[in-house]
């Protein structure tokens, strides 16, 4: 295995009774990376992390942690640290005891935790709770401890399993730029496994996103968010979801009821004809005057306006279907609004019908 490699799965499987939760997964971290692991409940990205960290015992395949095979060893011996959604600290104990107990019972010479406990609480900036005891500490200080208690093991692997998912908004916003912070000065390897978008999109060098224990999409969030291998990836990122139209592609467009949009200018990956999706993102649909200079133009009536103050959603529909489009936050758009909207092929993504991948 090339040292470049942090973490490697191959070919893992892992079942329960006649259920199999993981289908024969490949995947290789890199030295340093920050990979996350995204998809709604049940997709087994956690049972995943749980497979690399030794908590369940694979039924099939291998893990790999810096060179070594690792599928039967114990988490200890995995050279890893794992942060929990809940934080899971001893009540009767101070942060520095919490921090320290692991280091304690595995007899690291007092010296040598005192410096790391001292390390982590500089890193997470918690030096001056180090006497308190976790009742006096906010959720957003229980979950730093808790991320201390792993970087006080000092390895080179860290496990995290929705950190955030406890805490309100404005902390989870906090906290997510204390951890790319975090990663930037440590440079680790770093696993994470959440359900939201946005903690993935905006922590992630790559993003795995799952579904029904396989990988859908492995690639940069700029890759899994403008270019969708599938179309479930396609909808389930984003907020609002990708505009999705059925249809078919006859001689180079795409036509659905009385639509029919120009595909000259889309970049196919594949030949295609046939029964077809065309997916649209919200903030690639044009309105009003910008329309004019798009592939196609629709005239369509607004339903519903969200106003979100940095930009505006409007509802509308086209060919029976619910069409988003995000506009200016300046915008006067109403309700009952008749509006022309428009969009060019070259920002679209097309699914073909039978397999449902990118075309």
């Amino acid at each position: 295995m090339s040292n470049t490699h942090s973490v490697e799965i191959k070919n893992l499987t892992l079942s329960f009774g006649a259920v199999d939760v993981l289908k024969k997964l490949d995947l290789t971290i890199g030295q340093g990376e920050f990979l996350v692991l995204l998809g709604s409940s049940g997709c087994g990205k956690s049972t995943l992390l749980n497979c690399i960290a030794g908590l369940l015992d694979v039924t099939a395949g291998q893990v790999w942690i810096n060179g070594k095979n690792v599928t039967w060893a114990e988490p200890s011996e995995r050279g890893i640290g794992m942060v929990f959604q809940s934080y899971a600290l001893y009540p009767q104990m101070t942060v520095e005891g919490n921090m320290s107990f692991g280091l304690k019972n595995a007899k690291v010479p007092k010296p040598e935790i005192k410096k790391r406990v001292a390390h982590a609480a500089d890193v997470l900036q918690i030096e001056p709770l180090l006497n308190r005891k976790p009742s006096a500490l906010s959720g957003g200080q229980r979950q730093r401890v808790a991320i201390g208690r792993a970087l006080v093991r000092d390895v080179d692997v860290f496990l995290f399993d929705e950190p955030l998912s406890n805490l309100d908004a404005k902390l989870r916003a906090d906290l997510r730029i204390e951890l790319k912070q975090l990663h930037a000065r440590l440079k680790n390897t770093m696993i994470y496994v959440t359900h939201d978008q946005i903690e993935a999109m905006t922590l992630a060098d790559r993003i795995a996103v799952m579904k029904d224990g396989l990988i859908q999409q492995l690639g940069s969030p700029d890759e899994v968010y403008n270019k969708p291998e599938n179309l479930y990836v396609a909808d389930f990122i984003g907020s609002p979801s990708m505009n999705l139209l059925e249809g078919v592609i006859e001689d180079q467009f795409f036509k659905a009821g009385d639509l029919s949009v120009p595909l000259a200018g889309y970049d196919f990956s594949r030949q295609a004809n046939g029964a077809a999706w065309f997916g649209i993102r919200p903030e690639h649909v044009s309105l009003g005057s910008e329309a004019e200079s798009t592939d196609v133009k629709l005239n369509v009536k607004v339903e519903v306006v969200e106003a979100l103050g940095s930009d505006t959603l409007a509802l509308t529909e086209v060919n029976g279907t619910r069409f988003w489009l995000r506009t200016s936050g300046q915008s006067k758009i109403s309700a009952g609004d008749a509006v022309t909207i428009g969009f060019n092929a070259a920002e679209a993504s097309l699914f073909d019908k039978k397999d449902e991948k990118r075309l």
